[in-house]
């Protein structure tokens, strides 16, 4: 993955390159030399915030069976209600 930046300016005078230098990675938009924006392909875009996932495969959670989890046995117990 190429990350990309370019100033305002240049992002003006040529948005066909930003475009392009956004299919290979992010491309970050500058204004006064501080990052102000990120262009992104609609693909990379929706992977990074999971739209178009169904909701099974967001629950699947991928690689959890590959933790271990083992939590402590609680018991709970219940008492009668001591309306003194």
């Amino acid at each position: 993955m190429t990350i990309t930046t370019l100033t305002s300016r240049e992002l003006n005078q040529d948005v066909g390159r930003a475009k392009r230098a956004a299919q290979e990675g992010p491309v970050f938009i500058t204004d006064r030399g501080r990052p102000a924006h990120v262009l992104l392909t609609i693909e990379e875009y929706q992977r990074l915030s999971g739209a178009g996932r169904k909701l099974g495969e967001a629950l699947a959670m991928p690689g959890l069976s590959e933790i271990e989890f083992d939590p402590p046995k609680t018991r709970i117990e219940s008492r009668p209600a001591d309306l003194s």
